[in-house]
């Protein structure tokens, strides 16, 4: 792949971008009125974590050569789960308030940025299908990298899936590097507080696959180092491979058949609901083997747990400054068994236990 003529020219056509940056176009009053369709759109799906997560779901069910509509989908309903947690049964004994309004910001901040970045893109691409041909010049008129313009063309003139799907999590992940995760209001709150380190002791950061097999099983990764933007590339294209393999058309069943509602109910029901059982002070124990009858996680729905959050627009600039991040094309992603469920079941109990943990000293004190 690393020396076929297709990848070459990209390769040129990203140096010619480098060197000569897209510029927004005159726009014809038709095509202001297609980016100010797309615009209001994107806006009404951006809402909350719900329904921008629905929202890549019904793109990708439409058009499933791209792939990335499926992986964001994914990823997505694991950030509304991260969200929900901080609300749940182990994080609000674990946390302050204030902490758990950080992180959900954090979070969500995260969440909306990449939505009102790449969802214009799908559906100027749906656009482009519909009227037959690339209508990509228009993607400086949305705001959209200059990287992301020859990605598309390539795309458009190749159809590698794969290439668009690299270079949209690269994308993706270089623009909220600066706007969420090294911005020094984030920063301060959350990712240098003991908290959010903590998040890397307990291995909470695994993104869950759930799939249809008898019973719901689940494949993923963990996130070591969300900090490190090398990382999170890397865990994307791994992610992203873990997905579009034997297990495609089993995940695509189950989330099909369970529409997203930020609970991790979704996937476990005898292990988790949205109404609280156990009493006031108490846990559930060693949730992933519990009997019949044992009280379940609490694990709230988005709805339930946080109003929709209002934000700022995003900030402006360009993060696509010269070539190093094209190595990550050559990526395959591969080597990664996403074996997962056991590994997460271990953190749910160490959540459990560091709760244990707190009341008894505290009891103590």
């Amino acid at each position: 792949m690393w020396r076929n003529k297709p990848i070459q020219q990209l390769k040129k056509h990203l140096k010619d971008y480098l060197q000569h940056p897209a510029k927004t176009p005159s726009l014809s009053m038709k095509e202001k009125a297609l980016i100010n369709r797309i615009r209001v759109v994107t806006q009404n799906e951006n809402r909350n974590n719900v329904t921008r997560t629905m929202a890549y779901l019904n793109f990708y069910l439409k058009n499933r050569e791209i792939h990335w509509a499926l992986l964001a989908h994914l990823v997505s309903r694991n950030a509304g789960w991260n969200m929900t947690d901080l609300k749940g049964e182990f994080l609000p004994r674990l946390i302050t308030g204030k902490e758990q309004i950080d992180f959900f910001v954090f979070l969500e901040r995260g969440n909306w940025l990449i939505f009102q970045d790449a969802y214009p893109q799908l559906l100027l691409y749906a656009e482009s299908k519909k009227a037959g041909t690339p209508l990509f010049h228009l993607l400086p008129a949305l705001g959209v990298s200059s990287f992301m313009i020859p990605n598309w063309k390539h795309f458009w003139e190749h159809q590698s899936s794969s290439l668009l799907t690299t270079a949209l999590i690269i994308n993706e992940q270089n623009y909220i590097e600066n706007r969420v995760v090294h911005n020094s209001l984030y920063k301060d709150t959350v990712v240098e507080t003991l908290s959010f380190k903590l998040q890397d002791l307990f291995d909470m950061n695994q993104i869950l696959f759930p799939f249809d097999e008898k019973k719901t099983k689940l494949v993923g990764d963990t996130v070591h180092h969300f900090s490190s933007l090398h990382d999170r590339i890397s865990i994307g294209i791994v992610l992203y491979k873990l997905l579009f393999s034997e297990k495609l058309e089993a995940i695509v069943s189950w989330v099909g058949d369970h529409p997203h509602t930020g609970s991790r109910k979704d996937y476990w029901p005898e292990v988790f609901n949205d109404v609280k059982e156990t009493l006031p002070g108490e846990s559930a124990e060693k949730p992933c083997k519990m009997g019949a009858g044992a009280p379940r996680i609490f694990s709230p729905t988005l709805e339930k747990a946080w109003e929709d959050w209002t934000h700022q627009s995003a900030e402006p600039g360009d993060w696509f400054k010269d070539m190093k991040v094209f190595p990550y094309f050559k990526k395959d992603g591969k080597g990664h068994t996403g074996d997962i469920e056991e590994h997460y079941c271990d953190t749910i109990e160490k959540l459990e236990f560091a709760v244990f943990t707190k009341k008894v000293f505290f009891r103590r004190e």
